[in-house]
């Protein structure tokens, strides 16, 4: 067992020992990232680099910091939300000797604080070498207030549909001053994470904070990409009649043709009972919604930041506010009924649950394993200058993913090709041994995408 960190700052540690067994269950079910370890620890293909993560701080998390440690690289880590760490899974990792600054129910200052301190935390007084990031929050702060930080910075992996758009507005304005990731988008990302893994945790997070039975009610559901489908589903599943707001023609014909009744908040606002904005962009609930609902709605937000639900709203224009239980309000209103709003408007499966469920989460953080290390490795100094879409096809780089595979108790290489075959015959897609893969992540430039299939 490691020293404690020496700079840490966490809830309670002696939470430690509790938070190590919960890390040891959770390592069971996240195959992808024990694939990656007892594939690369030997190598330590991270030696000498010294990542500075922002992510929410579970249990799941955990196993992915182990991880990065396990391949060679000296960790520093905060939360990237203010309600969202579990108090026991930071007690473990900053007794395991990574310093580690996140508790539950932060304030907006001490989160601040937490990203200042993570900064000057490695050992003798180095400084970064990769960002592993979920939202921005830290990518922003070093490029803003550090940009000396980010001389030899290898570069940045973003976990997140919103630090993705983030990273794009970035990079339109000439502002992105190292080669960036984009996690998101892989598809075992996006389409398991933020798909799978809320149409699981979005459930979770409203029965433990209000115990409703969903079954019969009206449930409304903002945005109808990765996370509304998920979130869609999961409520239709309990019986709830689904009503889902959608400006992406595509999506909300989706949606249609999946049997959701399609209409605008404007419509929806009077009917709904349970009220999920799962958009990412701002002021999707406001004042003319809230003053419409029905008494005891209950709101809450899936997206990544506290923007779709319009809290200040409320609280300037409610004639009071009881608090039920952390993370649970009820707002009275001047028309006499009752809004009940779940996490203050942030990530309800985060702050009213733990959640997504570990398995999800091995998809989702073995591509950022992978993306750190095509970072750290790139060899290609043309690669410093660019915007990587993770997995993606075509002439873009692409770097590597993991995802689980049922069917087999091997560990797989599958080698898909993006270019065009030379005749109808030629063969897309090809298996290969994994002994292929650190080249690849050696030249990220590369024109194959690689899915790395990991053991249940």
């Amino acid at each position: 067992m490691a020293a404690p960190a020496h700079k840490f700052k966490v809830a309670d540690i002696s939470l430690a020992a509790f938070g190590r067994r919960e890390i040891e269950l959770a390592e069971i079910e996240m195959p992808g990232l024990m694939a990656i370890r007892r594939r690369y620890a030997a190598d330590q293909p991270l030696a000498g680099a010294r990542i500075a993560g922002c992510l929410h701080m579970t249990i799941q998390t955990a196993v992915l910091i182990e991880t990065l440690v396990a391949l060679g690289a000296e960790v520093t880590w905060t939360s990237c939300n203010i309600f969202s760490t579990q108090d026991h899974a930071a007690a473990a990792i900053a007794a395991a000797g990574v310093p580690v600054f996140a508790w539950k129910g932060e304030t907006d200052a001490e989160y601040d604080w937490c990203l200042e301190q993570q900064l000057s935390a490695f050992k003798d007084g180095k400084k970064l070498n990769l960002i592993l990031d979920d939202g921005g929050d830290l990518t922003s702060l070093v490029h803003e207030k550090y940009p000396e930080q980010l001389k030899d910075c290898f570069g940045v992996s973003e976990e997140t549909t919103t630090g993705v758009h983030h990273l794009y507005k970035m990079m339109k304005e000439n502002k992105l001053l190292v080669p960036a990731i984009n996690v998101n988008d892989s598809v075992t990302k996006s389409k398991f994470d933020n798909l799978y893994g809320c149409r699981e945790s979005l459930i979770d997070g409203i029965k433990r904070a209000t115990d409703v039975m969903i079954a019969g009610k009206v449930a409304v559901v903002a945005g109808y990409g990765d996370v509304g489908k998920g979130c869609a589903q999961a409520l239709h599943s309990m019986g709830a009649r689904v009503l889902v707001t959608e400006i992406d023609p595509i999506n909300a014909l989706q949606a249609a043709v999946q049997g959701f009744e399609v209409t605008t908040m404007e419509k929806a606002a009077p009917l709904g009972q349970i009220f999920v904005t799962t958009t990412g962009c701002r002021d999707i609930l406001v004042g003319k919604h809230f003053e419409v609902m029905r008494n005891d709605a209950i709101v809450c937000n899936i997206g990544h930041f506290d923007i779709e639900i319009d809290v200040a709203w409320l609280k300037a224009n409610a004639k009071s506010v009881q608090n039920i239980k952390p993370q649970v309000d009820r707002y009275l209103m001047a028309n006499g009924r009752h809004i009940i709003l779940l996490a203050e408007g942030r990530l309800v499966n985060l702050g009213c649950a733990t959640g997504h469920s570990s398995f999800v989460m091995s998809c989702s953080f073995s591509n950022q394993v992978l993306a750190q290390i095509a970072l750290y490795k790139a060899e290609d100094a043309a690669f410093g200058q660019k915007y990587v879409e993770f997995g993606s096809t075509g002439k873009k780089p692409v770097a590597s993913t993991s995802s689980p595979r049922f069917s087999t108790n091997r560990l797989l290489c599958a080698t898909l090709s993006t270019s065009t075959p030379s005749s109808p015959s030629s063969p897309l897609s090809r298996l290969s041994t994994l002994a292929s893969l650190p080249r690849v992540l050696t030249r990220p430039t590369t024109t194959a995408t690689k899915l790395l299939l990991s053991v249940c």
